[in-house]
């Protein structure tokens, strides 16, 4: 029997973890979940696999959930800890870190340092530390199982092979739903607009970074401490029809790509079930009659690849700079405040005013992710200020 943590579970991601686990059968067990501050999704998943611990971030949430799920014999934490107990959580086979943002990042350094074997679904906790984490002996890849469909199509094309073997990777991206569009048009893009993706069925936050393409600018800093390349290794290509995953080029110019359905269960159940594969009844993709196009991603009216490039050239703070002012961005966009070209201007200008540190520790990281937020809000405050 494998026991799962899954931190994130009401999240989109953590959400398609518990139906994988569902389908795989009484092998694969729930040991723990964890979530924000939806008591009533959480409660749910409490009732039908009874883990050992729960967990929710917003503490009034977890008094609501103690009260529903009394009847079960469920260790219920609050706030922040309650993540970290879960990501160490003594019974735990496998834990998936399914949140979104800097929150998997703390929880991944305490899984890591308790030996504990991860199914990584949280690219910002790679591209906050994963430098931080490889000059303290910590970034174990062997014990870090990709989730994202990118990610995981690498690995799975690379098997037994070593990065010294890597001529380069393309990592594919589907170009958002904005894909040749003009500055002039994306100027009048609403949030609206922006959370309709053309394949894939995502949580608001990561539908638009896709959209900007921060998305696969934060998968290309994860990649690269992943599989230990450089950035001159990692390529980055738009396949509108997000069907090959992402491909790998070896040094004698073989060419691996892994090509499935735009669909997640596949990924997630593959790190679950590593190193055995399980058969499932996910959609097949059927080749024929199908025309695999590629092109080369926009970098001048979508920025924020560029931007992402930029800070894992510079390292040391600057990549929890860059994803801090992005997640401040993007909730601003959401929320109306700002327009979809502002995005990557405030964080432009945030990173801008950085002073980074070299070699920072978890406390700098964590520093940084809070000043550059602040630093945010106030970029906004005064694109605002304009704009009235």
């Amino acid at each position: 029997m494998k026991k799962i943590a899954v931190l994130g579970s009401t999240g989109s991601i953590g959400c398609q973890t518990l139906e994988v686990i569902d389908s795989l059968g009484p092998e694969y067990r729930v040991a723990a979940l964890t979530a924000g501050s939806n008591d009533s999704l959480l409660a749910e998943q409490i009732r039908h696999f009874q883990p050992e611990m729960a967990a929710l971030s917003d503490t009034t949430a977890a008094d609501r959930l103690r009260d529903n799920i009394k009847p079960y014999k469920c260790l219920l934490e609050s706030g922040p800890e309650g993540h970290l107990t879960a990501a160490t959580w003594p019974t735990a086979d496998l834990i998936v870190m399914a949140q979104v943002g800097f929150s998997g990042f703390e929880p991944l350094v305490a899984a890591l340092q308790h030996g504990k074997m991860i199914a990584l679904a949280n690219k910002e906790s790679l591209v906050i530390g994963g430098e931080i984490l490889m000059r303290q002996g910590l970034l174990d890849r062997e014990s870090i199982l990709p989730v994202d469909s990118e990610h995981s199509a690498i690995w799975q094309c690379l098997g037994a092979s070593t990065s010294g073997n890597i001529n380069r990777i393309y990592l594919t991206a589907s170009g958002g739903p904005f894909f040749g569009k003009t500055r002039e048009e994306l100027e009048k893009v609403t949030p609206a607009m922006a959370l309709k993706h053309p394949n894939w069925q995502m949580g608001n936050k990561i539908t638009i970074d896709s959209a900007t393409m921060m998305n696969k600018g934060l998968e290309v800093i994860e990649a690269r401490w992943l599989f230990d390349l450089s950035l001159d290794q990692i390529e980055v290509i738009i396949h509108r029809q997000s069907i090959i995953h992402s491909m790998v080029e070896y040094i004698d110019g073989s060419i691996l790509a892994q090509l499935g359905p735009p669909d997640m269960k596949l990924p997630i159940q593959y790190a679950l079930t590593y190193p055995e594969r399980r058969k499932s009844d996910f959609e097949r993709y059927d080749p024929f009659g199908r025309i695999l196009e590629f092109d080369r991603p926009d970098r001048d009216n979508f920025p924020c690849l560029e931007l992402a490039f930029s800070a894992a050239r510079t390292g040391g703070t600057m990549p929890a700079v860059l994803n801090g002012s992005n997640e401040a961005a993007v909730a601003a966009f959401i929320e109306g405040k700002i327009s979809f070209t502002a995005i990557p201007l405030v964080i432009e200008t945030v990173m801008r005013d950085h002073d980074v540190i070299i070699e920072p520790g978890v406390e700098d990281a964590v520093h940084a992710d809070s000043w550059s937020r602040v630093r945010a809000a106030e970029v906004i405050d005064e694109l605002t200020g304009r704009v009235s």
